[in-house]
């Protein structure tokens, strides 16, 4: 599709007064009690060697089923997985490990506990991506929140100072990819275009100013801080590694724009529409932001799969929900997902594609959040 209309705009993201009541009574943010995530030692490594090629897709080998078969991971496994490493801007690097305190095993295994039955398979059909081109909405909340990271993937602002992406826009499970050496954010703002030149024309002779050209353009800032966490290190894990597919860039410099809200990820049926959102950089239009949403078609522990049309570059998007808050009434945008990109999987012993999304979970959500905050008593409902 082509730019996004207004008046189709306003219906995406208004709900009618039947759907609002509705929602009102089956869809709000649900307060949970997150478990802390607690730094228990951190040591020196030796600088990365930045060599890796960035991954423009992912080829993951269990999918849906074979996660259903694997053995729940203990908490020790779990400890393992959120551990992590971080990487500074000079280029040195240091490795945490984490225990956890307050956890709830069921909290964060809801999927397993609610039975729902498997959507049918969605077919890629006609393109149902929109480009944001009027400029006025590419640079004001929601769409605003959207950024470009220089490996050519996209992030989204969680923070004034810290960008959530996919981990394998940063490191391909071995290495830090060579880009993530001198890792830049790109945020879009209005620049004036142009300006300052004269042209022929008026009954006087004189010559009049051209009007300068409002454009959107990015505004890069470097990356001060990387942090992975080692669930997506080859040995570390292997067949689970998607699952862990997220980072979060502390950036050298703090942003003025309106950043989006982490929140915890619910099950597919207390979405409404069972829809999620998201907008990145496509490769296939560049310099464009590009919207989209749709419904997921299946779901595990840490990920949403689903057909969301997708091309190479919005890898990192953040996936939100729109819910209502149930304090205020009003109603709120939380991140529940990073976008991890197209997915070869294996479905009853044959590979299927999917686009998959991992879902923000109560532990992942304290770790994002001890990252971002740099304390526990922001971090303690999700």
């Amino acid at each position: 599709m082509g730019s996004i209309p207004l008046l189709l705009l306003l219906f995406l993201t208004v709900l009618s007064p039947f759907s609002r009541i509705k929602a009102e009574e089956n869809f709000t943010w649900e307060i949970k009690k997150v478990p802390l995530v607690i730094n228990k030692k951190t040591v020196t490594l030796s600088s990365p060697d930045f060599k890796a090629e960035a991954k423009r897709e992912l080829n993951g080998t269990c999918g849906i089923e074979c996660q259903s078969r694997l053995p729940m991971p203990s908490v020790n496994d779990l400890q393992d997985f959120l551990s992590y490493e971080t990487v500074y801007e000079n280029g040195t690097r240091t490795s945490t490990e984490v225990y956890f305190r307050n956890f709830d095993v069921q909290a964060e295994h809801e999927v397993i506990k609610d039975t729902h039955s498997r959507r049918k398979r969605h077919v890629y059909g006609m393109d149902s991506r929109f480009s944001i081109s009027d400029k006025q909405f590419v640079t004001n909340y929601p769409f605003s929140t959207s950024v470009k990271v220089s490996t050519g993937c996209t992030g989204i602002l969680v923070s004034p100072k810290h960008v959530l992406t996919a981990a394998h826009c940063i490191h391909d499970g071995k290495d830090y990819v060579k880009g993530a050496k001198k890792l830049r954010v790109g945020i879009l703002k209005l620049r004036s275009k142009g300006g300052g030149k004269k042209r022929k024309g008026s009954k006087r002779g004189k010559r009049e100013a051209k009007p300068a050209e409002i454009k959107p353009s990015f505004q890069w800032t470097r990356v001060k801080r990387t942090q992975v966490p080692k669930g997506w290190f080859k040995g570390v894990t292997d067949d689970v590694a998607v699952d862990y597919d997220y980072a979060i860039l502390e950036l050298k410099r703090p942003q003025k724009k309106k950043f989006m809200e982490l929140g915890i990820s619910p099950t597919v049926k207390k979405m409404p529409g069972s829809r999620i959102h998201f907008s990145g950089f496509d490769d296939d239009r560049p310099g464009q932001l590009v919207y989209r949403f749709c419904s997921v078609s299946d779901e595990s522990n840490d990920l949403l799969y689903q057909y969301c049309d997708a091309q190479p570059g919005s890898s990192g998007s953040g996936v939100y929900i729109r819910l209502k808050d149930p304090e205020s009434k009003k109603w709120r945008r939380k991140i529940i997902g990073i976008f991890s990109g197209h997915q070869w999987v294996d479905v009853n012993g044959q590979q299927q594609d999917y686009n998959v999304a991992v879902r923000i979970t109560p532990l992942k959500y304290a770790q994002i959040c001890f990252w971002i905050h740099g304390n526990y008593a922001d971090c303690r409902d999700g």
